[in-house]
């Protein structure tokens, strides 16, 4: 992998790991509270999180823009209730990316989708 590659993907695992962080250092009730009716909890957003990263990292060099099977709007339902699941879906959108990630070459930087 050409350093720019690996320095993406360093990035994103220095993102990630800020993410994690962040998690431990937050309790379970505070996942899923929020301020207001029109306010979305941090798993909301995690949710949407992993909407897009798998939205936009899968298949990503032959198919540009949303995936027919997002359901964006339901990404934003506050139907997530545990930590586990909120850190399933968390690590699930992460994998799709670093695997995209890892897939490429120095040659697919070139190319246009």
């Amino acid at each position: 992998m050409n350093s720019y590659l690996e320095s993406v993907k360093k990035q994103f695992t220095y993102y990630k790991f800020l993410g994690d962080q962040t998690f431990e250092q937050i309790a379970d009730e505070k996942l899923f509270w929020k301020p207001n009716q029109e306010c979305k909890s941090i798993a909301s957003l995690c949710k949407h999180l992993n909407g897009n990263m798998r939205s936009r990292w899968t298949n990503f060099l032959t198919t540009d823009g949303e995936k027919v099977n997002r359901n964006r709007e339901k990404e934003f339902e506050e139907d997530l209730k545990t930590r586990a699941s909120l850190m399933l879906l968390w690590n699930q959108g992460w994998e799709c990316l670093f695997k995209a990630i890892d897939t490429l070459t120095e040659g697919d930087l070139e190319k246009v989708i």
